[in-house]
């Protein structure tokens, strides 16, 4: 289990850092291939230092044919020619202009707006730069991080009160 790095009540004590990139001309195939080798489900786009947007598992597998869309063009004999995902670069499928919070903003904040806007990660930034990423698996690890510290209280509390 992830220990925090700081407060707990803050991001930047559950955020991952550092945080996996890809630029915005990269092909979509090297950002899935980044997605599937470290286990990760969103990635940023950076330039220049600075995040310009941010491209999930779901926006990669709906840039890729589907082997039925290949069958068909096949079948039809369209000449319409079909983008090879190494064609496709990041930036054609990428969600621009992410929403993110600062590294010492409230973790009851960012799982608030994780929650609303049925988002699986938020990119942290600080003076425009992007220092981390928390994701909805960070988000988690901080509440059984705090509930179990909760418990260890509790009982440290209640334990000499059984005796």
């Amino acid at each position: 289990m992830k220990k925090p790095s700081g407060p707990p009540s803050l991001i930047r004590s559950w955020m991952t850092s550092p945080v996996k990139t890809v630029k915005p001309l990269d092909a979509v195939t090297h950002a899935r291939r980044i997605m599937e080798e470290d286990r990760i489900n969103q990635l940023a786009i950076v330039e220049d230092g600075r995040l310009v947007g941010i491209v999930t598992d779901r926006d990669l597998r709906d840039a890729f044919p589907s082997v039925l869309d290949v069958l068909r063009a096949d079948a039809s004999r369209n000449r319409k020619m079909l983008s090879s995902p190494e064609e496709v670069s990041v930036e054609m499928v990428m969600s621009a202009n992410p929403l993110t919070l600062g590294p010492d903003d409230s973790l009851v904040d960012a799982v608030r707006l994780l929650r609303r806007e049925h988002i699986g990660a938020l990119p942290i930034v600080e003076e425009r730069r992007l220092v981390g990423m928390l994701t909805r698996s960070d988000a988690l690890e901080a509440l059984l991080a705090i509930v179990e510290a909760g418990d260890r209280i509790a009982e440290s509390v209640h334990a000499p009160l059984r005796r």
